[in-house]
């Protein structure tokens, strides 16, 4: 008999975080690796984020907090949406928790059913495919097109949607693939979505890159375009990626209040809340200046502009240039087929991967994100070590045969 439920066997272990594992004790043993797995910006916490963290301790602020949050978070979360998304939010529409991926899987836990469909465009996050699956949901990817820069067509969101369809998850901008929606592009999913019969689900829209777009490409989220949906609408967002606070852990959302009380009545039993210490530092970052981000920004976009084009030179190798994010999401369909050195074929995009690494680049397989015969590669590094893995990444395709 097994001791373990039917979930741990259906979760596992996130393809991302094994390659980055598989690269750490690369480096342990004294390979030299250029490590691209990892969605983590490289700059430092803002100084002002860090002085409020180390006054919360010094104040003793190192109590239970809310369960949904300091009062005072929850106002900084609410002026942020009324300021970026022209969204009027109530305290008690407003959920905090560890991270983005636990106010997610609080959302999807309070409201699945077995069997319950779960609409996403591919490629995904590869984390969204497990907690579908560990609330015995169905996942029900949306497959898009390199040509069409990986956004979802509208006939093709008509297409999923059934009488079992629960959630539809958006993210703009994409994580494996940096596509956004621009805000005509986003008023036909939501046109489709009002004129659907299947009108008993919810929209879950992921904007943890809101600030990392580019080329003045304005962010938009469904709730501000449709306020119509407002009422079916989870808007989850972050303070790790635009202000480079991964490790803080603080992630919110807000929403409709009947489901913020039941992700508020689970997270009750998983962690109680979120460090207040984070909490504070989380508040000075949403309230204080903004400059990191608009400055973070353009150094992903000048490593964007640096790491694309050598990419996408690579014979073997299509690199479209995305809109947002820091990541690259190359077709390797060239390359497939093909033998290494030691006489490996290259059969698939987890072979292409591996022998990158055995090459000193470590990436991750586009079999991660529900999108076979692609990489993710994150440049949320150095410049130079952007032009290094190009070199690398030539070196290991041209030896190929």
């Amino acid at each position: 008999m097994s001791m373990y439920s039917d979930c741990i066997r259906r979760v596992r272990i996130s393809p991302i975080q094994a390659m980055a594992e598989r690269t750490r004790q690369a480096i342990r043993g004294g390979r030299d690796v250029v490590d691209l797995t990892l969605g983590e910006p490289d700059f430092p916490t803002p100084e002002h984020v860090c002085q409020a963290a180390v006054r919360a301790i010094s104040e003793q602020q190192t109590k239970y907090t809310p369960i949904n949050g300091t009062v005072e978070l929850r106002e900084a979360i609410a002026r942020k949406f009324r300021r970026e998304n022209a969204l009027d939010v109530a305290l008690d529409e407003i959920s905090v928790g560890c991270g983005a991926k636990q106010v997610i899987f609080q959302a999807l836990m309070a409201t699945l059913r077995p069997g319950d469909e779960v609409v996403i465009p591919a490629p995904y996050w590869a984390s969204y495919e497990d907690i579908v699956a560990v609330h015995d949901g169905v996942l029900k990817p949306v497959s898009t097109r390199l040509e069409d820069g990986f956004l979802m067509r509208p006939e093709a969101l008509e297409r999923a949607l059934t009488p079992r369809t629960r959630w539809l998850v958006l993210n703009s901008p994409s994580n494996p693939s940096g596509a956004a929606y621009t805000a005509a592009q986003l008023a036909e999913l939501a046109d489709v979505i009002q004129r659907s019969a299947q009108r008993d689900f919810w929209i879950l829209t992921d904007d943890i890159y809101e600030h990392i777009l580019y080329d003045g490409l304005p962010f938009t989220t469904i709730a501000q375009l449709a306020p119509s949906l407002r009422e079916r609408t989870l808007t989850v967002n972050g303070v790790s990626k635009a202000y480079a606070m991964t490790g803080w852990r603080v992630g919110y959302a807000a929403g409709p209040k009947a489901l913020i009380a039941a992700m508020t009545k689970l997270q009750m039993q998983i962690n109680s809340h979120t460090s207040s210490v984070s909490q504070a530092a989380a508040r000075a970052a949403l309230d204080g200046p903004q400059e990191l981000v608009h400055s973070s920004c353009e150094r992903f976009r000048q490593r964007r502009d640096l790491l694309q084009p050598r990419l996408d030179a690579i014979p073997g190798l299509r690199c479209p240039s995305p809109q947002g994010a820091f990541y690259l999401f190359p077709s390797v369909a060239g390359l497939l087929g093909r033998r290494t050195p030691d006489g490996t074929v290259l059969d698939d995009d987890i072979a292409v991967a591996n022998h990158l690494l055995d090459r000193g680049v470590s990436v991750v397989p586009g079999t991660a994100f529900g999108m076979p015969g692609h990489l993710r590669l994150s440049y949320a590094t150095s410049e130079a070590a952007l032009v290094e893995a190009a070199s690398r990444i030539r070196a290991a395709a041209e030896a190929l045969q």
